[in-house]
């Protein structure tokens, strides 16, 4: 089999890691597959890449449903941002979960036979809400061209198409965005359509409309409206804008913060100089009994209640709350702000520095002055911190997807910490740290360290209708 040849009749298996599935072509190989597959359905494919160990493949079409499928709800869209919506929320959380379990198999035997107790995997926690969940949503301007399909729209709003930066496909309602942000989307849509001005062309860099960013504060129910334009903030563009933001607040009083941002660099990411146009300068939300500000680039988890229950559980899993507690890859600090009253010092520890700035405001904001705010890259800080103080009583880990920097884990080793809370948002980076953790991967310098022993693990699922799972 090659390039482009299609593979018939093939059975889908179950997920693995970055949202692809996983099949067996007849010659045995395995497929890695791409898009909106569901376990049990049966598929055409097209071979994208043809390897030794496996083919890599696109879902050409579905031969036979899967048993999992259910109906879209009535006014939903489908698009790539939420590919589950036809999974039922109880088998996406079962396939979270074996997901999960699959992530500690490599690791199972050795655990088996070292670790005097087995650790306790908890049943996965759901969310608490399945759609409208997001109090960040992100939508983008841009084109649909495409001779093949022979379309040609110069102006859409809504999302990427999966896994092509120049195509927006047109939102008419986003499941995961709370009704009040769809109703201001399709209100900005109708007003960005009527403008007469054009969307932004990557490929050009020519054009005005690019991102369109709602943030929402779930306890109080503020939003801060963010618009990313390719424009510096000039008196023709003051002028229009201020007639826009006329319009929104009259129409929707819950807006209380909107925001123009001067973005005429290249990437294609919302950033630039931010403009007030109206109302506060941040927003505030409510997490566990604690207020925290957002601001247009604060960074917040997406699901708050959710969050509530992931940081609850890894509040849960400290046994001996006291002492020195290291909240490395803080980002804006909310594990150590909420830890901050169980221990006698913190350090939360983010390499970006407008996350550290927001995260002193935040513990000012509660009354909090034990949490020291520390902008360094935690690998240099662990050798940094090990040098001057010599221990730490309770590690707090959450890193991005890559996992920890290599160099970080002798570090961590050395503090000889009762214990570590590793928040997870990649099940494969998670055990492959687990690894030197646990002690079945070392070298010569990390040898004589502590092992650690894993105690309890639990799936959280913040992002229904998605492949991501936090652990």
């Amino acid at each position: 089999m090659s390039k482009n040849e299609i593979l018939a009749n093939i059975t889908i298996e179950k997920l693995i890691f970055g949202g692809k599935w996983l099949a067996t072509a007849p010659d045995g190989r395995k497929i890695i597959i791409t898009g909106g597959c569901i376990p049990g359905s049966l598929v055409d494919l097209r071979i994208l890449k043809a390897k030794k160990s496996h083919y890599e493949a696109q879902e050409l079409r579905i031969v036979k449903k899967s048993p999992m499928e259910v109906p879209l709800p009535d006014g939903f869209q489908m698009y790539g941002g939420a590919k589950w919506l036809t999974i039922g929320y109880e088998d996406q959380l079962n396939i979270k979960t074996e997901q999960v379990k699959e992530s500690f198999h490599h690791i199972e035997k050795w655990i088996n036979e070292e670790q005097t107790s087995l650790p306790v995997f908890h049943p996965i926690i759901a969310s608490p809400e399945i759609y409208g969940y997001r109090n960040k949503v992100e939508f983008s301007w841009g084109k649909y061209i495409s001779a093949k399909e022979d379309i040609h729209d110069e102006f859409r709003f809504g999302f990427h198409a999966q896994g092509q930066f120049d195509r927006i496909i047109d939102c008419t309602y986003c499941a995961l965005a709370d009704t009040e942000t769809n109703a201001i989307f399709l209100e900005v849509d109708r007003l960005s359509r009527d403008s007469g001005y054009p969307t932004y062309d990557p490929k050009t860099g020519v054009g005005f409309w690019r991102h369109f960013v709602v943030r929402r504060a779930t306890s109080s129910q503020e939003l801060m409206l963010i618009f990313s334009i390719n424009s510096l903030y000039t008196d023709e563009v003051k002028i229009f804008f201020m007639d826009i933001v006329k319009q929104l607040t009259e129409k929707y009083p819950n807006i209380a913060s909107i925001y123009f941002l001067e973005n005429t660099g290249k990437a294609d990411i919302v950033t630039g100089n931010p403009v007030l146009l109206f109302g506060k300068t941040a927003i505030t939300a409510e997490l566990l009994g604690l207020s925290f500000e957002i601001q247009p680039k604060s960074f917040f988890q997406v699901n708050t209640l959710g969050a509530e229950k992931l940081y609850t559980e890894a509040i849960s899993f400290i046994k001996n709350k006291w002492g020195f507690l290291l909240d490395l890859y803080a980002g804006t600090g909310t594990i150590g702000i909420l830890l901050a009253k169980y221990f006698e010092k913190v350090y939360s520890v983010e390499l970006i520095e407008s996350a550290s700035r927001d995260g002193e405001k935040n513990a000012i904001k509660n009354g909090i002055t034990n949490v020291e705010f520390v902008c360094w890259k935690a690998e240099e800080f662990a050798k940094k911190f090990l040098e001057q103080w010599g221990k730490a009583d309770t590690i707090v880990i959450d890193p991005p997807r890559d996992g920890m920097h290599p160099s970080t884990i002798p570090s961590l080793l050395s503090f000889w910490a009762r214990e570590i809370i590793y928040v997870s948002c990649n099940p494969a980076t998670l055990a492959r740290d687990l690894e030197v953790l646990i002690g079945k991967t070392r070298d010569e310098k990390s040898e004589n360290l502590p092992k650690y022993r894993i105690t309890d693990v639990t799936p959280v699922d913040m992002f229904p209708h998605t492949h991501h799972i936090e652990t």
